[in-house]
């Protein structure tokens, strides 16, 4: 069980960073080529391909190469997902973590 709170965490920290949650920002309005992202930002194109890497390793960007120029785009089922682990953790429910646990003697 535990697993899966690591890998949700996992997809939590890459959104941690600013400029990572600007990038999927400007991707939620479709494809972009990474000269046109690197334009709104105040760093390097090494930093951006840093940023760029975390994204596409977790699965939430897509890379499309044509010729010289990298394309990125939102993986739509990362996001749906992403969605779905907020629901579920936010939400009560029959198979709750909660439920698991045991009170003792001295809890309210």
């Amino acid at each position: 069980m535990k697993k899966k709170y690591l890998e949700s965490a996992q997809l939590f920290k890459v959104l941690s960073d600013p400029n990572r949650l600007m990038i999927i920002d400007m991707l939620s309005c479709g494809e972009l080529c990474a000269c046109v992202i690197l334009e709104t930002f105040h760093f390097s194109q090494p930093t951006l391909s840093h940023h760029m890497k975390s994204l596409c390793v977790s699965g939430f960007v897509k890379a499309r190469r044509e010729g010289k120029w990298t394309y990125y785009s939102l993986n739509g089922a990362v996001a749906k997902k992403l969605r779905k682990i907020l629901e579920t953790v936010t939400t009560p429910k029959n198979n709750c973590i909660c439920h698991e646990i045991t009170c003792k003697e001295d809890c309210p």
